[in-house]
């Protein structure tokens, strides 16, 4: 059963600039998503992506981004695409308001990135 969508779009630049300002990216990026954003020629567009999935999960969860905290999830790169991976505080959580799974969809075109998060709960 559905729990909730959300969807963010994230500007590249934006993020560009906030990456040179100190602790920024140690703030908001696990060292998984700051190794691979810096492993690709323009890193940003890589975190800015991870950046829209952290909004994304916000908003489909209904509990914004201070009620999630943008370093309790992270995401995580695979042959099969992007993962969510939650810390075990938002696990509990999620897993307390019955959410069992998360798709994540992410993608960039010129200075924009975008994420969409499906989350689905239990049935009853």
């Amino acid at each position: 059963m559905l729990y909730g969508i959300g969807v963010d779009l994230c500007d590249i630049n934006r993020i560009k600039k906030a990456l040179v300002q100190k602790g920024f990216k140690e703030r908001v990026f696990s060292e998984e998503e700051i190794m691979y954003a810096e492993s690709k020629a323009i890193p940003a567009r890589h975190y800015a992506a991870a950046f829209a999935a952290k909004e994304a999960v916000a908003k489909a969860t209904g509990w914004g981004i201070a009620g999630i905290g943008l370093n309790s999830l992270f995401v995580r790169r695979t042959d099969n695409g992007p993962e969510l991976v939650f810390n075990d505080d938002l696990s509990k959580k999620m897993k307390n308001a019955k959410i069992y799974n998360a798709f994540l969809s992410i993608s960039h075109d010129g200075d924009m990135a975008i994420a969409m998060v499906v989350l689905e709960k239990e049935i009853g």
